[in-house]
């Protein structure tokens, strides 16, 4: 809770030298955008204190580094293939676990279209040196060692890649993602692959071949399978050939706005019935609603409660995708790479600098824990919603 005790001042590649070793960037502030929090009366107030002690608060879908302030500068700093974690707002979120996506779609240190099999490689690779050369974020690898870690003050730290065409048509590359300390992976990244259709493709035809032979490795290493950038076949399929629980870590309702980056109702129902979850997101112009149409926490949540009256609240958690600095403006310069122009809703609605009580994760994490307690969710619910969830998912696929 507040700065964690467990940490002690480390920044990003600190055992390194600035200028000499690598290049510098003039990164964003941890306080880029003032903070705001959910308003809460002093009764509210002492029970959100006591439950951000007493549960686990997971993420299962963030970025949490701080990317240049010059938006020009973003294409560079992937360029060199070093990204700045953020250690200090981290250590001010009430985060116990941060599932970490890298740099995903945005990893193009060799090639101009991304998603290299080196290129995820050199981008993994780096950040577990920096992660190697401090003990705040503790890359786990088990169940087990979350609550080890939490009991220490420190926040644990899932190594996950969000899209699988990497692999390419090598198999063994999940078990070497795997051996590398992955630990969460996505069968596709909005456009097909090898393994199955994305979601932006016109036609859905669901997995491949491979993609259930991928299903099924993952299965057996024990990483955790994701459908949040899947197509609604991809996700039903993989949901019926997984022995295990898989996910949506980051997604919302395309019911309550009619975006191909949401979850048809079909997808989301498919994951529940593995016994898996569905994390909300709040990146930038995607869980906007119908009724919400400027994106803000009250639209992000109206997705949360639409799921949870769809499978149930032991299957709802959160993935919110958020990072420090300008997410508008990386969305705007990878859009090749994210897809963003072929998933989006094409009607019109406000356009926001920044999601309101959902900039970043300490933002998210706070306000998504005081909404709860505002809207006079039970200590049980909250609980399951905030990490237990999640929790139970782990303990039955991560081997």
């Amino acid at each position: 809770m507040g700065i964690k005790t467990g940490y002690k001042g480390y920044k990003a590649y600190d055992y390194l030298t600035p200028g000499e070793d690598y290049v510098e960037f003039d990164l964003t502030s941890k306080d880029r955008i003032p903070e705001w929090l959910v308003p809460l009366t002093p009764e509210q107030e002492t029970r959100m204190l006591r439950l951000a002690e007493e549960k686990l608060i997971v993420s299962m879908h963030e970025h949490p580094v701080y990317n240049p302030k010059d938006l020009n500068q973003y294409g560079m700093q992937r360029h060199r293939g070093r990204s700045f974690c953020a250690y200090e707002g981290l250590a001010e979120s009430y985060l116990d676990v941060t599932f970490d996506n890298l740099m995903n779609g945005s990893c193009c240190i060799t090639s101009h279209n991304g998603w290299k099999w080196t290129d995820i490689v050199h981008d993994l690779g780096m950040r577990l040196c920096d992660v190697a050369h401090q003990d705040f974020l503790v890359h786990v690898r088990t169940a087990d060692e979350i609550e080890q870690v939490r009991a220490q003050g420190k926040i644990a730290w899932v190594a996950c890649i969000e899209g699988a065409m990497p692999i390419e048509n090598e198999l063994d590359r999940i078990d070497i993602m795997y051996g590398l300390g992955v630990r969460l992976l996505g069968l596709t990244y909005s456009e097909s692959n090898a393994l199955g259709s994305g979601l932006k493709e016109d036609r859905d035809s669901g997995l491949t071949a491979f993609g259930k032979r991928a299903v099924q490795r993952m299965n057996k290493v024990g990483m955790l399978i994701d459908v949040s950038h899947g197509s609604t076949l991809t996700a039903i399929d993989a949901a019926e050939t997984s022995s295990v629980p898989i996910c949506m870590s980051h997604t919302g309702a395309r019911k309550l706005w009619n975006s191909k980056r949401l979850a048809t109702d079909e997808a989301i129902k498919a994951v529940a019935a593995t016994g898996g979850v569905v994390g909300i997101e709040a990146a930038p112009h995607t869980t906007i609603t119908y009724n919400r149409r400027t994106h803000d926490i009250d639209s992000v949540m109206e997705h949360f409660e639409y799921v949870v009256n769809l499978i149930g609240i032991d299957h709802v958690c959160f993935g919110t995708d958020t990072n420090w600095g300008d997410h508008v403006g990386l969305h705007k310069k990878f859009a090749k790479f994210l897809s963003n122009s072929e998933t989006r809703n094409t009607e019109e609605f406000p356009r926001v600098e920044y999601v309101k009580g959902v900039e970043n994760p300490r933002e998210s994490s706070k306000n998504i824990l005081r909404w709860l307690v505002a809207h006079g969710y039970s200590d049980e619910d909250i609980g399951k919603v905030l990490g237990g969830n999640v929790m139970r998912v782990l303990r039955a696929v991560w081997k």
